[in-house]
């Protein structure tokens, strides 16, 4: 058999490094002291990983595919913590919602009037939708920033608008 259709070595493949959250072009690094924490926090457990794959003599290709992923990782989440600017919630107006707030939303139309929706803005390394946190570049966190208590307003979320209504807004350090 010819070696044009045999595949000897895997390790020529280039090792795919996950992205960190996307982040628009232009937009600054916004993130709560917690978010900034748990950067950092992951930096350490990356440098550990790390470590532990440098100490890993058994398997050489794997060693090498490994080590590039977890520096370009490593790479990817030093400069988020070198562009990060951290805003601490506490410091945000109380009656308006900004980066950092815990919002609730009454809808008022278009969608079930009375439902509510509770969320918090963060950074988006912070987001995570099973803990109620929303990046500040989502769809809903634009919609809502800079809107007052009691204030009425338009989400387009789906294929229908919504008229809601800011219900609740707090700062709370976590």
């Amino acid at each position: 058999m010819s070696r044009a259709f045999t595949k000897e070595d895997d390790s020529l493949e280039a090792p795919i490094i996950p992205p960190r959250p996307a982040l628009p072009a232009g937009t600054p690094n916004y993130v709560t002291p917690q978010g900034l924490e748990q950067l950092r926090e992951e930096l350490q457990t990356l440098e550990a990983e790390r470590t532990q794959a440098e100490a890993n003599r058994e398997n050489e290709a794997d060693r090498t595919r490994r080590l590039t992923v977890l520096n370009g990782r490593l790479g990817a989440l030093q400069e988020r913590i070198a562009s990060a600017k951290v805003v601490d919630p506490r410091t945000q107006p109380a009656d308006e919602v900004r980066f950092g707030a815990t919002v609730t939303l009454r809808t008022r139309s278009g969608g079930k009037p009375g439902t509510e929706r509770h969320f918090t803005i963060v950074g988006v390394d912070e987001a995570s939708i099973a803990e109620g946190k929303v990046a500040f570049v989502a769809p809903i966190a634009r919609a809502v920033v800079g809107a007052r208590l009691g204030q009425a307003v338009s989400l387009r979320l789906g294929p229908q608008e919504e008229i809601v209504e800011v219900a609740a807004i707090s700062y709370q350090a976590e």
